[in-house]
């Protein structure tokens, strides 16, 4: 690609995603705010992911990355001038030639239930089967003890959907913002409370992609749909993650949220590791100023692995010195 990125007659923006309906609604709002800055159109190009074309279960399959590895392969050999991606699918460390250039405004990370007859959990007797691709999701709905046969499922959203109105499972449960994105908010029957179950670290979020060294450009043309609150509660809960040395299909749960402190906005964050069996788990909050969301997740991380949660999980992480932050 040539030219000036940010002058109207420059090309067609080519916008990386999965082909699902979902990751395409998401890419497409990308798509728009391009058009919108720049005068110029968009494209979503369709790049198929290990994830899309496997139906086994994800940490058979490499769980980290299997979302987003075809899609910077794209990036770095320039096939498309962005990737979109759900923040949730992206491994923690660094990509040598790639930066994130564009964090929008997160949707709700909280995790919904789709149950038959309309049902909440508590009203779904024990023994039933509610179908998660998650071993988070699995994870703690396993601690609640309500005597569920938690199963695994994998498919995009219409699919697992499907098979609760065949009534193949009871229930499943899935990111209220993907059900948000595509219109069916209608199928949710319960909305988690993150006392119940934390969401993922980044769920509810998206990451836009590009080549470092054009990142300056593309930040500028993506500047109307930066959200820095959203940047930095992502970065402090990704920090838990990539300190626990997990990856993203981990049953780790964490959630920064911007609240008001003594001193003005800061960013309060909670996690938990949980034993894949729903045994045992470890949850810890902190709370730390809103400029350093890496202190704050690396200051939680700690707490976690001082509690024990490397051997609650199996993790390979490391203790590391904290910086910053209260606990609570």
């Amino acid at each position: 690609m040539t030219g000036a990125m940010t002058s109207a007659g420059g090309g067609v923006w080519r916008v990386g995603t999965r082909a699902s309906a979902l990751a395409r609604s998401q890419a497409a709002t990308i798509a728009a705010a391009l058009t919108a800055r720049t005068g110029r159109p968009a494209e979503l190009v369709e790049i198929a992911t290990v994830g899309d074309s496997s139906s086994a279960p994800l940490p058979a399959i490499g769980g980290t990355g299997v979302f987003v590895s075809a899609l910077r392969d794209a990036l770095l050999a320039g096939t498309v001038d962005v990737a979109v991606h759900s923040y949730k699918d992206l491994p923690t460390g660094p990509v040598e030639g790639l930066a994130i250039v564009a964090v929008p405004v997160r949707a709700d990370p909280r995790d919904a239930l789709v149950a038959r007859d309309r049902r909440t959990l508590a009203e779904l007797p024990p023994g039933s089967t509610i179908g998660t691709g998650s071993p988070r999701r699995a994870a703690q709905l396993r601690l609640l003890g309500l005597g569920h046969d938690v199963v695994g499922i994998r498919g995009n959203v219409d699919t697992r959907l499907r098979k609760v109105a065949a009534h193949e499972f009871d229930a499943v449960v899935l990111a209220r913002a993907g059900l948000a994105r595509l219109g069916r908010l209608g199928e949710i029957t319960e909305t988690f409370d993150p006392i119940v179950m934390l969401p993922a670290p980044g769920q509810g979020a998206l990451a836009v992609e590009g080549a470092r060294d054009r990142a300056e450009e593309l930040a500028a043309a993506l500047a109307a749909i930066e959200d820095p609150a959203t940047r930095a509660a992502v970065d402090a809960e990704r920090t838990v993650l990539g300190v626990l040395g997990a990856g993203c299909s981990a049953p780790i749960g964490a959630l920064a949220e911007v609240v008001e402190g003594e001193d003005g906005l800061e960013l309060s964050l909670r996690a938990t590791a949980v034993d894949v069996d729903g045994t045992a788990s470890i949850r810890w909050s902190a709370s730390g100023p809103l400029s350093a969301p890496v202190a704050l997740g690396r200051l939680v991380a700690a707490e976690l692995l001082a509690g024990g949660a490397a051997d609650l999980v199996g993790l390979s992480g490391t203790l590391l010195p904290a910086a910053g932050g209260t606990t609570r």
